[in-house]
């Protein structure tokens, strides 16, 4: 049998693309060995790869406490990886694609719901690009980097009302807001014809929707203390803004739970068009607005309903709570009211249109953390101790006089003051830690007990967010009778504030934040609490943590995958025990530009 010669080109199909397949694939590699070795390519690829690793490490939940445990051990050599570039202001408590499936009944999905811990990526939260270092205080009251936040939405929607404007690099204050364009100034000014906003008897204030927070960064100059609260909105980081400004704020949202606070804390509430429907499910806001204010305090309303078109049932409504409480009417002012909380108890009649009842014993007056609104109205007797303004002491007196609250401390106050005195002296002269501005403005003490290192930097101008662990004893209500302000809150989640909003981080016993206590009975890694005080901490701000020899040995492993450079000191030397002091700067670390 004959063979045929075939051409060339009619030979076995198959065998040429096999042939063109090894070939192409050999020159292939050629070309990505030179792509890799002399383009920015290999950069981009790499950091992709380190994002891979990091989205598998972290949702995995067995890989995540893997990488803890070795984080934990210091076993883990490299530092934690960057979070990616879109998550530079991401609170996950407050997160909006998570919250926007929750009911809408009451704003419950505003208020927090936080991931567990084995949800949420493991990695640190990095600055906008063109980063700055803050502008210090007191020029950031007035002015800001825009860089450090480059969100327009607000300037360009509120700039005419006087909220903030952009010029240039900046973006500046006037000090304006929807009620008072003219200036915060000019509306304090009206407000003081009413209330004795001078002179020391009123000093804790809460501003509920807050904007941008220039009423509270108004008030300070009357030596009112002003904490302002708004929720993560459509007015793009307005927290972020007012805590840049270093104006005391966090983000909260008045929905179906009590805020964070102890009953009778305030001695001002304020509302300047902060929407509130005060009468709606039966007064419950205003029964919340009533537990939280001082008895003998104020409450001003401005904007609507007060004297607004086609709102007359509205504003009806709102006095005639105001009425079955007993509240004094001061005036009415334009479109702003203002009424004083009386200071014995309720004269609430078994018959008013809203249903309203006093609280039982059963009801604690000052338990807040993640507790639901109650429909009753708090008794002023059931908070123990002379509580009310004008029983009270004037600031600054206040600061020092031993609360009739702090039962527990009674005969230890004094002393606990001068041990912080001591305690804030040795860590300025000793430590050479600055405490006050331009260094420092925003402070955050986690674990502040009676606020005794706050009451120690009370001179200077700073201020403080003294955190009270809902897992020890509730003692926030000593710091409002003192003066001072802050929140409760559960170390084992996170806090809700924006990134990089405190300058300088206070911590007396880190691990007992994560402990089981008689009070709750999980507790959580001391990895994702360092990442958190990360998060919130600005770009060379510092952290400063008392704790055992053995515990801050283990810190400072955990430090350096945090990125922080650590060192552990001697404590004062006339303290007693084994505490030793750790002290740690966080870096002004930048993204690689091609990991976008």
């Amino acid at each position: 049998m004959k063979h045929l010669n075939l051409p060339f080109s009619k030979r076995n199909p198959r065998q040429w693309r096999l042939f063109d397949i090894i070939t192409a694939a050999f020159f292939a590699v050629v070309l990505l060995f030179f792509i890799l070795l002399f383009t920015p390519l290999r950069d981009s690829m790499a950091a992709s790869g380190r994002q891979t690793l990091l989205v598998t490490t972290t949702s995995d939940p067995r890989q995540r406490q893997r990488l803890v445990t070795l984080v934990e051990s210091g076993h883990h050599l490299q530092p934690i990886e960057y979070c990616p570039a879109d998550a530079v202001a991401h609170m996950p408590c407050e997160d909006p694609k998570r919250n926007s499936q929750l009911s809408r009944e009451m704003n419950f999905y505003r208020e927090r719901h936080c991931p567990l811990p084995e949800e949420t990526p493991l990695c640190l939260i990095p600055p906008p690009n063109g980063y700055k270092i803050s502008v210090p205080w007191p020029e950031s009251l007035h002015k800001i980097w825009h860089a450090n936040m480059p969100y327009n939405k607000i300037a360009d929607r509120k700039g005419h009302q006087g909220w903030m404007k952009r010029e240039g690099e900046y973006f500046i204050f006037p000090g304006g807001g929807t009620m008072f364009p003219g200036g915060a100034g000019q509306y304090i000014e009206k407000l003081s014809q009413y209330i004795p906003l001078k002179g020391g008897t009123l000093r804790t204030a809460l501003d509920m929707g807050c904007g941008v927070a220039s009423f509270g960064g108004t008030l300070l100059s009357q030596g009112i203390l002003a904490l302002s609260f708004a929720p993560r909105d459509s007015h793009k980081s307005q927290i972020q803004f007012a805590l840049e400004r270093g104006v005391p704020a966090f983000v909260a949202m008045l929905g179906t739970r009590r805020l964070p606070f102890p009953a009778s804390s305030f001695d001002l509430m304020h509302c300047s068009r902060c929407l509130i429907p005060f009468t709606a499910y039966n007064a419950t806001y205003f029964v919340e607005v009533d537990r939280l204010l001082r008895p003998g305090g104020y409450l001003v309303i401005s904007g609507p309903p007060v004297q607004w078109p086609k709102q007359d049932k509205e504003w009806a409504d709102l006095q005639a709570v105001a009425r079955a409480l007993c509240y004094e009417l001061i005036a009415v002012d334009g479109n702003t009211v203002i009424w004083k909380k009386p200071v014995g108890d309720s004269c609430l009649s078994s018959q008013n249109e809203f249903g309203l009842e006093l609280c039982d014993e059963s009801v604690p007056p000052s338990d807040a953390w993640y507790y639901k609104l109650k429909k009753c109205v708090t008794r002023p007797s059931s908070v123990k101790g002379e509580i009310a303004l004008g029983t009270i002491p004037k600031w600054p007196e206040r600061l020092s006089k031993v609360p009739s609250r702090a039962i527990v401390m009674k005969n230890g106050f004094e002393a606990d003051a001068r041990r912080w005195a001591r305690r804030v002296a040795y860590y300025r002269d000793s430590l050479k830690l600055e405490l006050k501005p331009p260094a420092v403005r925003n402070i955050m003490d986690m674990n502040a007990l009676f606020g005794g290192f706050a009451a120690a930097l009370a001179s200077d101008p700073v201020w403080v967010m003294n955190v009270i662990p809902s897992r020890k004893q509730l003692t926030l209500d000593v710091i409002y009778d003192r003066g001072l302000i802050g929140v409760y809150h559960d170390w084992c989640e996170p806090f809700s504030t924006y990134p990089r909003t405190y300058d300088f981080i206070h911590l007396s016993g880190i691990e007992s934040l994560t402990s089981k206590s008689r009070y709750i009975h999980s507790q959580c890694s001391l990895v994702d609490l360092m990442v958190e005080m990360d998060r919130i901490l600005r770009p060379e701000g510092k952290v400063l943590i008392r704790d055992t020899p053995e515990v801050l040995d283990k810190v400072a492993r955990m430090a350096h995958a945090v990125r922080w450079s650590s060192s552990i000191h001697d404590k004062e030397p006339e303290s007693h025990g084994r505490e030793k002091i750790l002290v740690a700067t966080k870096p002004l670390w930048r993204m690689p530009s091609n990991s976008h």
